[in-house]
């Protein structure tokens, strides 16, 4: 747990015993602010506030302290790793587990689901229906992810690297749309909750892209897949993933050590080691045919609800609701300005609860902005399209960058009017104080 999550569990103590934030300040002699700050993960009780609130709210004072020491300590990631037949998931791994447990990380690598039901005799091509197989992949999925995160709460380290070889997304990959939604119901979840609950997404490019001398014909899944079937493959996980709020493809543009190197760097820069930099570009574009966007597998649709809170100068905050058809997931995102194309960017998932509660420091100075969010993967790139309610003629297309000079491959049917990167103009925190009027 960080101080939010925290936050969140005396908050869910004082409701149970049916207390106002008033009558706890009441009863252990400190302001209302206080408490509220407590609630809000901005500050923690101290000791002897923390025997009062054992008492008031009748919760061992040990096990207070146990879920305020793993506050402090436990910082979990989930991370995925991804990709097509035959792109270096497994060397990957090695290199990440090497990496990051010389600095420090717990690394924790859930196996993929699919080899353990290989190795256990059970493939799509003989015991099962394709459906059923799915099925027991997912189901199977969710109880080791179930498992790994209890064990990471109780771990007592610093920092925590969890490693999913393959996620829960994958499956939709070999499933009809309608499948998959029908394995989701029954394990009473949903493609949105499943997808974002991982905090990012990395997906390397099958060698049959662009490295078909490297190819190996035979992969893990008993089946030999040729090098068209397995671009075949790649995207369609690509599509699968396509949506999340941080997903990477590593592509093949570069020898295989460079793209382990790649690798590394991207999920350095994630966790933020030793800053979590983003390069980022943005043009107007002329507003796109959505009917054709949503028509194409590798294009996703989400709705964001943005909230600007007080903040320093020097620092942006912001929340954010984001999903679609009532699903929708919470995160709490800080930025600082390094230079025009480079910031320093911290998001971090909050509940429903921390969100309602942090929209009491909403800026009343910036509205909320409203938007519909097209997530385009093509090219091996990963594409942002924002569809602004009060526009009719344009868009803003966004996309982030391994380095500064790094070649943009426009999707054909994205019509560009120009770079608005260094136009404040155009920056969302300029736009919630007023949208700017259409140019074309």
């Amino acid at each position: 747990m960080n101080n939010i999550e925290f936050g969140n569990y005396l908050y869910e103590l004082r409701k149970k015993n049916e207390f106002t934030q008033r009558a706890v300040a009441y009863q252990l002699g400190v302001s209302d602010k206080a408490v509220s700050k407590w609630e809000m993960g901005k500050s923690k009780p101290p000791l002897e506030k923390l025997k009062l609130l054992s008492v008031l709210y009748n919760e061992p004072l040990d096990k207070l302290l146990n879920t305020m020491e793993t506050t402090n300590k436990a910082k979990i990631h989930k991370i995925v790793l991804t990709g097509g037949p035959c792109a270096g998931k497994t060397t990957a791994l090695t290199w990440i587990n090497d990496y990051f447990s010389k600095r420090g990380y717990t690394v924790l690598v859930i196996p993929s689901t699919a080899k353990e039901l290989l190795n256990g005799g059970l493939t799509p091509y003989t015991c099962f229906e394709n459906y059923d197989y799915q099925l027991c992949r997912i189901k199977l999925q969710k109880e080791k992810e179930k498992i790994y995160e209890e064990a990471a709460k109780r771990l007592k380290k610093d920092k925590i690297l969890i490693i999913y070889e393959k996620g829960m997304l994958d499956s939709k990959a070999y499933m009809k749309e309608v499948e998959f939604k029908k394995a989701l119901k029954e394990i009473e979840t949903n493609e949105i909750k499943e997808r974002d609950k991982y905090d990012a997404v990395f997906h390397l490019e099958s060698a049959a892209k662009g490295k078909a001398k490297e190819y190996n014909l035979s992969n893990r899944l008993g089946k030999e897949e040729s090098p068209k079937e397995a671009r075949a493959v790649d995207d369609k996980i690509i599509s699968a993933w396509t949506g999340h709020p941080h997903f990477r493809i590593i592509d093949n543009n570069c020898s295989f050590n460079e793209k382990m190197e790649r690798l590394i760097r991207d999920i350095t820069s994630f966790l933020g080691e030793p800053q979590p930099y983003e390069i980022e570009r943005k043009f107007l574009i002329e507003y796109p045919n959505l009917k054709e966007l949503e028509k194409m597998p590798n294009c996703t649709k989400v709705d964001i609800t943005q909230t600007y809170l007080k903040s320093s100068n020097s620092t942006e905050r912001r929340i954010r609701a984001r999903g679609i058809d009532g699903d929708y997931l919470y995160y709490l995102t800080e930025k600082r300005k390094v230079s025009n194309v480079k910031r320093v960017e911290t998001t971090k998932r909050i509940t429903k609860d921390d969100y309602l509660r942090l929209l009491l420091e909403e800026d009343n100075k910036l509205h909320s902005i409203h938007k519909t969010r097209y997530c385009l993967s093509e090219n091996s790139q990963y594409f942002e399209i924002d569809i602004y309610p009060e526009w009719h003629n344009q868009a803003v297309i966004e996309i982030e960058l391994n380095n500064e000079n790094q070649e943009i491959k426009w999707p054909k049917h994205i019509k560009i009017i120009k770079e608005v990167t260094e136009d404040n103009t155009f920056k969302n925190r300029q736009m919630a104080k007023e949208m700017p009027e259409e140019i074309i």
